[in-house]
Formats: structure tokens, C-alpha cells, sequence
């Protein structure tokens, strides 16, 4: 409204609110968002201001235009005249995604506040242009909202509601009301004018109707909702009449969302779907084509194609965009950096001017940046220099020191964090002097000594002894001392001749006196020498004493830096005016002292400084030397000298400059190549210059580095390493054997080493060495990769031992060395045959013969099979003879191939030759002559004959069976029997038995056996069985309860048994009775009865359960009946909640 009491068009009629504040508890208005201010010479409106004229209308931040590389300023402004408390912001880009202080480096926000018009200007600074890159798709079209929270007006409509209907109550003028400016008039008819002129555009530019038109319906709403569609249902009756085909991607199926968010340190997996799984894809970000690695992972996963972000970083912050052929659909990817929390906040410190003060903070992450306030204003390292304060970091406390601390430092310090902060106040006071021991009165003989001293409460306090009014200054006779608290002013020599000057008159000027230094080395470690800490402050006072007041000159290696003091005299008194140089270094000058100043020491500062002072009656010169102490330097020469499958040897020399102070010792870390995370390898210094790190991985690249450490502290690390890779050599070649030897050379051949590792394997080099030398000769220059090599130009007839060594990048593997040596020489014919065959070799009817026997000589002698003195069969045996072994072998053997064969090898006129006994079984006949020769009782006595054919073989035993003659059935009765009969016992009366024998040799049991002609008939003998007589025990009895039932008191709701005994025969009949009448079938009740026990269980007893419960047993010799009473009470016993828990009892009882 352009006035109070002003009514919108339309509305009801009412009463109109007087002017001024809201009533106190009624809730605060939303504020309104003030357009920024008209461009130069523009008008704001037309005619006078007055009380009645129309406030500048409000306005939303208008839609920037982004250029390709260029950054986007949002400005908006709220007027908050009628908030209570200050409100709070948030900016939001799209639907959901707010921005702030995690959404990465290219967003700035900014916000200000005017408190004469009590107007909040907020800035909006980010790199959008940029992040499009000229892009079509919808990553380049973002929605940007400001969103105001206010705890005062959460009831209220949002800020674009309020603008909207203010809107429309500028654009309407009731009849007779007071108008509004003229220039703001004309704005709204020419905006209605093009309302009605492109209605059907509803405003909507054309590429957002192209990017409707290709979208789904789901996606109507986010669209809208991203560009500030308000119109929604006319966009629909506009799509609708349109009638426009979808487009869809021929590439793509599903589509990249518009962006996606994830926490620092977290992957995040980027998915798309498209058309043809053969189609080429190609991933980039911001323009540059993404390639495989660690960090990015690509998959494929049927027509998916996935990109696997891991460990996202600020880095990774950027636009992403996904190229199948022609298409092309895009992201934005905002990594959130983690809340930094305090952990332990500052703490209120009260302290004397003069004091060291340290203020800590503790926060949740190292390496985090925090913000240092006082009294509202930042405190950076450029300032650090004049206000005498510096910043240190200890893993992740924070520490703000002040090695001298003055009035101007107190204050309210405040520390904030993307997380959090915290407040205390530092209270600065000047220390009260006190007198703690009073100049006493002295009384003196003449030329004694006289010593005045008094103690004050600051030891940095300095004084002045005054005589007569007149200060006291240090001569050869008077010494004045300073020592702690202590002041003390020593008088040697008085005597009464002295005592008249005391009563001179007084004087207007003094008699000269020679310049004098008076130098305090506090802290020196040898004459004159003080040291100091980099980056300390260092500050030398030097008294100066001198008639009159002496020029003080400080120098350093001859060098004139600063001429310091201005001398002027006055009538009464004389006063040292100086005008001291700013800077890190400086002079500052007092009445009777000289003072050099370092604010932060560096290592450049070290040498011997010269105090001189002159003044016409003199000079006096005193040098001090600085020593200026470090950190050292890093440690040089840094290399890796060996390595192995887990472990490298480190090496480096010492530091050029140890800081001023003796190394302590090394600390030394490493990490894998390309990593960001170096791990420390010791916690307590390491002294040596030569260091073994060990339990790393095989195969993977590594760097290392090393610290150097003094008292001073930690140096900066060491160039790393170069890349290097713990590689281990291989193990020894396995099963190293000669196989062939000549008069010249030998060859030999091996397998590869049981473990290669990852450096794997280059070949190998042979070597050999004389007998009873230990010269090793290297056989090849060049490493063979097979497994085999023949040594040429060997001396004949030597004795020769060889070994062969296994070549990989780490180096030689252990040998393999033959145990025996090798003479060099040609071998005599000798067969080696092998153990099973010097014994009788036994094969069964129907397997292969195959006897493989090795021989040597040279050259290839000649080899003859024969058998019995001729030549084997060629139809059955078939011979294969190489260079260094025979092969004789049968298909099919049969018991004919048996028999003994010789073997000869003979190379002209040497022969060596070897026999070789075959035997082929079979399995024996069935044993001959089976007969039963004698029964007694239930034995039977059988003997056979052994089979007229053996196979071939010994028989090693038989087998027995016997059947009755009724069933037939046939019954193992012996196995492995070695003699020819045997005694078959425990045969039943009446029954007539046959008997049969299997014989068994090598290959088993026969296949028929030997069946007994006659039978063995087991007679019965004439036994009558005569039973006893006995008389018939009566087990009748009437029932008789053995277990009364007691009486019982149960609790409501607990389940509840009855328990009694019963005995009598024949079985009684149980009837459970309450009040005399019958339980019958109740599902409350159970009743069993085991073995003359009964019990009646009842389920969740009530009040109503209660009565009297009888049992009775009934059978034909009479009945039993027993009987109880059962209480049933809502309250548990003390007793049983002792018993059972006072848990266990229910609520109630």
C-alpha cells in the first residue's frame, strides 16, 4: 500500500490499522524485498515527496544473463524495519540443492546491512558462466531463489507470496485515492499492455517451451519450479494445444539427473542407460576428456554405463558431461566439505600486562581453517607484526599467542569455523607495585662501606636512586645493582672529606664523564653471546651513562645500521628525545639506556652486533653476538639404495645447517606413489643415518622422506625419494640335472623356481667352477629364458661343478648347484635299472606291459631285447629305444609273455647288460575233491584239494561258505583260510548244510568254486522240556492315594497344578471334581496321569477358579477320593517375590 490505512482493491472493508509499531506479541511482518537503487539519472519518481507518496515498489532478484568464463552477480535487498530480530538466509539453486559455504570455492556469498534505512543487501557471486560452457542442454539453465528463514515470521507467507500481492495492490487505484508516481504508473500499463499482447507466452522464453516439449509430465513441475514458472495451469493448456511429438534420444534411455551432491572424502557412482550397448561413450569434465584411474572407475553393466567417483575432493567439484555419437546429456557434481566442529572451545583468561598469554581452540578435524576475531575484526598474519602476535597449529588445536602482552590486546576473541564457533574474553591488567622491603636508614664509620637495597614486587620493574633529589649515576665508585626484585645502591670509601661536596652550592652544569656501557647479558652461553629462537622477539637493553648524555650507535660487522638518539637540554633538566626506524628491526632510545629490537628473529640476524657511544669526553664501545638458533634444514641426498620383497634400505646424509643445535635424530615417513597420506615409520627419533622399512607390498610403487630434528623442533621434510618398488629376487631354480655330457660340453636343464614373485623373471645364467677351485666361471653374458643350457669349451676329463641362478629386476636368485661334480669325458654303456624291475615284475592277464629303462654312453649305443637267447616276438613286444632310455612294451599281456628277458647295451666293443623276470597272473581254478568227513554235535569237518591251475600265482588262501539245504542260502564261515580243511561249528540241530571253498591267489578269488558232494546233517538227541509249577501271584488291589492333595494358595493370572499319587490294580478310573461337580472337557483345565501320578493344571487361575478340588479313583475292588482347597488372590506374597524377582511380578499385584 502506498499509505497506512490503505485498502487493496477488492477487499472487504475494515478498519484501518493506525501507523507505528505492531502490538507487543503480535508476530513481526516478512520482510520486503527493496529494489536496489535507480541508475544514475534516472528519475524514481515524479513531483514532491510526501507523507501520502507511494514507497519504492519491492522487487525479486532479477534473472542474471551468464557468459561462458565470466562470473554472475544476484543482487537482492530486504527491508527489515519491521523485524523484531535478524532474519537468516539461504540461497538455493534448482529445487532442492542449497548453496553456502560447503558448495565449493565458486560460489561467494556476501550480506550487509544499512542501519540508518535498516535495509540487508545480499550478494550472490559465482562462477555459473563459466560452469556452462556454452552448454545447450539443461546444465546450463539454472534457477537460483532466495529463500528467507526468520524465527519471528514462520507463520508468515514467503517472501514472493508478499511481493506478489504487493504487486497488485501498486498496480490498482481506487477512485479518489491518491495516485501513485507517474513513472511507476507508466511501467505497469506498459507491463499489462504486453501481458495482454503475448498471453499466450506467459513469458516463458522459447527454449524452456522446447525443453518442456521434450520432457515428461513427471518433469513439468521441476521445470517450472527451475525457471519460476508461476503459471502452471497455463503452461499445461499451452503444452496441451501444442500437441507436439516427444523427441526421444536415440542414444540415451536414461539421462544424467541435473545434479547430484556428495560429502568430501565419499564416492559417488554417476549412471546412465543407453540405447545400444556397442555405442562408443566418452566421459568429461569441464571439457577435458576423463580418463581411467584409481579415482575414476568406469563400468559397464549391460546397456549402463557407470562413472565411480572415489574419495571426492573440492577437485571434483565441477560440470560433468556424458557424449554417446551426437548427444550429449550433462551434471553439475557439488562436494560438500564437512562440518569443522570445536571440540574444546576458548576459555576466559585474565592476566598483568607483560604476561604470555595463549589462547587454544580444539576442533574436529586437522589441517582445518579457522577464523581469529577480536572485538568483531579479523586477525591475519599481516597484522601480526605490529600488534606482536602469532598463530601456531598443533595437530588440531589452534593457538593464538602474545609473548608480551599489553593494555591494547584485551579484549572479546572469537573463533569461527564452516561449523561452528566460540567466544572468551581476555582481561588485561597493569600489575600494582609494591614495596616489599623499604629503603632503611644506615649509620657508617668513615671509610667503610655503605649499601642501601630495597625489594620491590616486579622483578622487570627499573629504578632510579636519587640523592638530595639529585639521581644517582653508576661510577667507578658507586655500582648500582639490579638483580630479581632487588635493588641495591653500594657506597664504598666515605670519608669526611667528601661529605662538604654535599653542601655545595648548587650548579648549573655538570663536570664531563667519560660514556659508559653498563651490559647485562641475561641467558648468554659464553662472554657476551645471547641466543635466541626464529621467530622470537629479541630485545636488548643496554644502560648508557655518560656527561654529557652520549651517542649511541649500534653497528654489526662494521656495517652503520641506525643513528639513533637527538640530544636537547633544558634549563632544569636534560631529556633524550629519540626517534626510533619501524620495521621487524629498530632502535629504541630512553633516558640512560639504548634499546635493539627484533620482532621476529630470523637466521640472516646471526653475527656480533658493536654498541658504540661517544660524547666529547670519550667513547666507550661493547659488542654482544647473536646467535640465532632453528629448525634445521631438511636432510639431503635422500635415496633408496636396496630393496627387497618387503623391505628397502634408506640412506641420507645429515643437514647442511643443524639450526644452531645438535641433531637429536631423524624422523621419517612414507606413502604410495600418488597418494596424498604419508604414514610415519617412527615416533621416537631415529639417530642412524641409514634406515630399513619393512612390511610393504610387493609390486607397488613407494616414496619416502625424512625429517631432521633438533631441540628446536621438526625441519621441513626432504626431497622424496625417486619412485622405487620393494621387489624380491626369485627363489632357487629347482631340480638342476645333467642331461648330456660330451668330451667338450655339457648340457643341463632345470624347472622354474617355486616363487617368481611380482618382479618376475629376466632368464638365467649358468656358471661353473673347477674342482678344487672356487673361481665361478660365468657360463652366458646374456640370461637364457629356457630352461635348459649346454656348456661348450669344457677341458676334458675335468671334474666340473655347475650351478644356475635365476635374473629378475631385483637381482640373482640363490643358485641351484649340482650336488656331485661332472667329468668331462664320453660315457662307457650303462644301464640304470630301475628298482621295482629288479625284482620279478607281476602284471595281471589283459594290462599293458610298458617298461621304460635308462641307459648312457657315447655315442648312442646299440640296444638288444632278447628272450630265453632269441629275439623277442615283434608281434607282441614292441621296442623303442632313444638316445638315453628303452621302451618295452606289450598291449595285451598274457601268461605266455612270462619268462625272463635280457637286455644288452653295447657301444663297439663295451657291453653292459641286464635281466628282467616277468610274471603274468591270472586268477586260480576252483579247489578239487570239497567233502564233509566227519559231524559230531553241531560240527561238521571239511576238507578239499588245491586247484589243478594256480594262474600262475601262489595260493594265498580260501574261502568257506555254508547253506541249508532248505533255503539255500549261502553264509561266509571263513576268509583267508591257508590250510586245505577246516572246522565248521555252531551248526543248528535238524538242519542238513552243503559247503563250498573259493581258492585265492594275486588276483583275487576264482570265479567257480568247489561245492561238497555229500551234506552234513546235524541230528537231534530225544530232550523233553518239563515246565515248573509255580502258583499265580493276586496284584489286585482297591485305589489308594500314596500323595494326598494339599491345600493351595495361588496368585490371579499365574498358572496353577494340582499333584497327587494314586496306586491300584486294575487300572482305577480318575474323575477331577470342583465343588462336587465333574470337570469334564474345559480348555481351562488339563489333567494327566503318568504312572499312577496325577495332576490337574489349571491355566490363569481367577478368583472365580477358587473352591474346592477332589480327585477320585475308582475301580472294581472300591474308589479313593482326595481332596483340597485352592485360594486364588490378586497380591503376590513377600516370600515368592523374593523367590522370583519383583521384575517377574506383574504391574497391579
Amino acid at each position: 500500500p502506498c499509505r497506512e490505512g490503505r485498502q487493496r482493491p477488492g477487499s472487504p472493508p475494515g478498519p484501518s490499522r493506525p501507523p507505528g509499531p505492531p502490538p507487543r506479541g503480535a508476530p513481526a511482518p516478512p520482510p520486503r524485498l527493496v529494489p536496489a537503487a535507480p541508475a544514475p539519472g534516472t528519475a524514481a519518481a515524479s513531483g514532491p515527496e510526501s507523507k501520502d507518496s507511494c514507497p519504492a515498489p519491492p522487487s525479486r532478484p532479477t534473472p542474471p544473463t551468464s557468459h561462458p568464463g565470466k562470473d554472475t552477480v544476484i543482487v537482492a535487498k530486504v527491508n527489515g524495519k519491521e523485524l523484531q530480530g535478524k532474519p537468516t538466509f539461504k540461497w538455493i539453486k534448482g529445487k532442492w540443492l542449497e548453496l553456502g559455504s560447503k558448495s565449493g570455492a565458486r560460489f561467494t556469498f556476501k550480506e550487509s546491512h544499512d542501519p540508518a534505512s535498516n535495509v540487508r543487501t545480499l550478494w550472490g557471486r559465482g562462477g555459473m558462466g563459466a560452469r556452462a560452457g556454452g552448454c545447450t542442454g539443461p546444465a546450463s539453465q539454472k534457477a537460483y531463489c532466495l529463500r528467507r528463514d526468520s524465527a519471528a515470521s514462520e507463520k508468515e507467507s514467503d517472501t514472493a507470496g508478499g511481493w506478489r500481492r504487493q504487486r497488485e495492490t501498486l498496480t490498482s487505484s481506487p477512485r479518489g485515492g491518491p495516485a501513485c508516481s507517474p513513472t511507476l504508473r507508466e511501467v505497469v500499463e506498459e507491463e499489462n499492455k504486453k501481458k495482454k499482447k503475448d498471453d499466450d507466452d506467459l513469458g516463458i522464453p522459447p527454449e524452456v517451451w522446447e525443453l518442456l516439449k521434450g520432457a515428461k509430465k513427471s518433469e513439468y513441475e521441476r521445470i517450472a519450479f527451475q525457471y519460476g514458472i508461476t503459471d502452471l495451469r497455463g503452461m499445461l493448456k499451452r503444452l496441451k494445444k501444442a500437441k507436439v511429438e516427444v523427441k526421444k534420444s536415440a542414444a540415451f534411455t536414461k539421462k544424467l539427473d541435473p545434479a547430484y551432491q556428495v560429502d568430501k572424502g565419499n564416492k559417488i557412482k554417476l549412471v546412465v542407460e543407453i540405447s545400444d550397448p556397442d555405442l562408443p561413450l566418452k566421459w568429461f569434465k569441464n571439457g577435458q576428456e576423463i580418463k581411467p584411474s584409481s579415482k575414476y572407475v568406469f563400468e559397464n553393466v549391460g546397456k549402463k554405463r557407470i562413472l565411480t567417483i572415489n574419495k571426492c575432493t573440492l577437485a571434483d567439484d565441477a560440470a560433468y558431461e556424458v557424449v554417446v555419437k551426437d548427444e550429449k546429456c550433462f551434471t553439475e557434481l557439488f562436494v560438500r566439505e564437512p562440518p569443522v566442529l570445536i571440540i574444546t572451545p576458548l576459555e576466559d583468561q585474565q592476566v598483568f600486562v607483560g604476561d604470555r598469554v595463549e589462547m587454544s581452540v580444539e576442533v574436529s578435524e586437522e589441517g582445518a581453517q579457522v577464523m581469529w576475531m577480536k572485538d568483531g575484526v579479523e586477525m591475519t598474519r599481516e597484522d601480526s607484526y605490529k600488534a606482536q602476535y602469532r598463530f601456531k597449529k598443533d595437530g588440531k588445536r589452534h593457538i593464538l599467542i602474545y609473548s608480551e602482552v599489553t593494555l591494547e590486546d584485551k579484549g572479546r576473541y572469537r573463533v569461527m569455523t564452516n561449523g561452528g564457533q566460540c567466544e572468551a574474553d581476555l582481561i588485561v591488567e597493569e600489575k600494582q607495585l609494591e614495596v616489599l622491603q623499604d629503603i632503611a636508614d644506615l649509620t657508617v664509620k668513615a671509610s667503610e662501606q655503605a649499601e642501601f637495597k630495597c625489594e620491590v614486587s616486579d622483578e622487570k620493574v627499573t629504578g632510579k636512586w636519587y640523592k638530595n633529589g639529585v639521581e644517582v649515576r653508576p661510577s667507578k665508585r658507586i655500582t648500582i645493582s639490579h638483580i630479581g626484585r632487588v635493588h641495591k645502591l653500594p657506597l664504598e670509601g666515605i670519608g669526611r672529606a667528601q661529605l662538604p661536596s654535599l653542601k655545595l652550592p648548587r650548579i648549573s652544569a655538570l663536570p664531563p664523564e667519560p660514556p659508559k656501557i653498563h651490559l647485562d647479558c641475561s641467558g648468554k652461553t659464553s662472554e657476551n653471546a645471547i641466543v635466541v629462537v626464529a621467530g622470537n622477539k629479541l630485545r636488548l637493553d643496554v644502560s648508557i651513562t655518560g656527561e654529557p648524555p652520549p651517542v649511541a650507535t649500534w653497528l654489526k660487522e662494521d656495517q652503520v645500521w641506525w643513528d639513533m638518539p637527538y640530544a636537547l637540554t633544558f634549563p632544569s633538566q636534560l631529556f633524550w628525545v629519540f626517534s626510533a626506524t619501524e620495521g621487524r628491526v629498530r632502535i629504541e632510545q630512553r633516558e640512560g639506556s639504548s634499546s635493539f629490537l627484533i620482532e621476529s628473529a630470523e637466521r640472516g640476524d646471526e653475527g656480533r652486533y658493536t654498541i658504540k657511544v661517544t660524547n666529547p669526553a670519550g667513547e666507550d664501545v661493547a659488542s654482544i653476538f647473536l646467535r640465532v638458533v632453528d629448525v634445521p634444514d631438511p636432510p639431503e641426498a635422500v635415496r633408496v639404495t636396496s630393496v627387497g620383497e618387503d623391505w628397502a634400505v634408506l640412506v641420507w646424509e645429515p643437514p647442511k645447517y643443524d639450526g644452531g643445535q645438535p641433531l637429536t635424530g631423524y624422523l621419517l615417513e612414507r606413502k604410495k606413489k600418488g597418494s596424498q597420506r604419508w604414514m610415519k615409520l617412527n615416533f621416537e627419533v631415529f639417530t642412524e643415518l641409514t634406515y630399513e622399512s619393512t612390511n610393504m607390498i610387493e609390486g607397488v610403487l613407494y616414496e619416502m622422506r625424512v625429517f631432521a630434528v633438533n631441540a628446536i623442533g621438526v625441519s621441513q621434510p626432504s626431497v622424496n625419494t625417486k619412485p622405487f618398488m620393494p621387489i624380491a629376487p626369485t627363489s632357487e631354480p629347482q631340480h638342476l640335472m645333467v642331461e648330456d655330457v660330451t668330451d667338450t660340453t655339457t648340457t643341463l636343464k632345470w624347472r622354474p623356481p617355486d616363487k617368481i614373485g611380482a618382479g618376475g623373471i629376466d632368464g638365467y645364467l649358468v656358471e661353473y667352477c673347477v674342482e678344487g677351485s672356487d673361481e665361478w666361471i660365468p657360463a652366458n653374458t646374456e640370461p637364457v629364458e629356457r630352461c635348459g643350457f649346454t656348456v661348450k669349451n669344457l677341458p676334458t676329463g675335468a671334474k666340473i661343478v655347475f650351478r644356475v641362478v635365476g635374473v629378475n629386476i631385483a637381482g640373482r636368485s640363490q643358485p641351484a648347484t649340482l650336488t656331485q661334480p661332472v667329468t668331462i669325458r664320453e660315457i662307457q654303456p650303462k644301464i640304470r635299472l630301475p628298482r621295482h624291475l629288479r625284482e620279478t615284475y607281476v602284471r595281471k592277464v589283459g594290462e599293458h606291459l610298458n617298461l621304460v629303462i635308462p641307459f648312457q654312453g657315447k655315442p648312442r649305443p646299440q640296444v638288444v631285447w632278447t628272450k630265453g637267447g632269441a629275439p623277442v616276438d615283434a608281434s607282441r613286444v614292441h621296442v623303442r629305444t632313444s638316445d638315453f632310455d628303452t621302451v618295452f612294451f606289450v598291449r595285451e599281456a598274457a601268461r605266455s609273455d612270462s619268462g625272463e628277458y635280457e637286455l644288452g647295451v653295447q657301444i663297439e666293443n663295451m657291453k653292459d647288460t641286464a635281466t628282467i623276470r616277468i610274471r603274468v597272473v591270472e586268477k586260480a581254478g576252483p579247489p578239487e575233491h570239497v567233502m564233509v568227513k566227519e559231524v559230531w554235535g553241531t560240527n561238521a569237518l571239511v576238507e578239499w584239494q588245491p586247484p589243478k591251475d594256480d594262474g600262475n600265482s601262489e595260493i594265498t588262501g580260501y574261502l568257506v561258505q555254508k547253506a541249508d539245504k532248505k533255503t539255500m542260502e549261502w553264509f561266509t564261515v571263513y576268509e583267508h583260510n591257508r590250510h586245505t580243511c577246516c572246522t565248521v561249528s555252531d551248526l543248528i540241530m535238524g538242519n542238513e548244510y552243503y559247503f563250498r571253498v573259493y581258492s585265492e591267489n594275486f588276483c583275487g578269488l576264482s570265479d567257480l568254486p568247489g561245492v561238497s558232494k555229500n551234506t552234513a546233517r546235524i541230528v537231534k538227541t530225544g530232550i523233553t522240556f518239563k515246565p515248573f509249577e509255580y502258583k499265580e501271584h493276586d496284584f489286585r488291589m482297591a485305589p489308594k492315594f500314596l500323595t494326598p492333595l494339599p491345600d493351595r494358595v495361588v496368585v490371579a493370572g499365574y498358572a496353577a497344578a494340582l499333584n497327587c499319587a494314586v496306586r491300584g490294580h486294575p487300572k482305577p478310573k480318575v474323575v477331577w471334581m470342583k465343588n462336587n461337580m465333574e470337570i469334564r472337557e474345559d480348555p481351562k483345565f488339563l489333567m494327566t496321569n503318568y504312572q499312577g501320578v496325577l495332576t490337574l493344571n489349571i491355566r490363569r487361575p481367577s478368583p472365580f477358579d477358587a473352591g474346592t478340588y477332589s480327585c477320585r479313583a475308582v475301580n472294581e475292588l472300591g474308589e479313593a477320593l482326595a481332596e483340597c482347597k485352592l485360594e486364588a488372590t490378586n497380591y503376590v506374597p513377600q516370600r515368592w517375590v523374593t523367590l522370583i524377582g519383583a521384575s517377574q511380578v506383574p504391574p497391579g499385584l
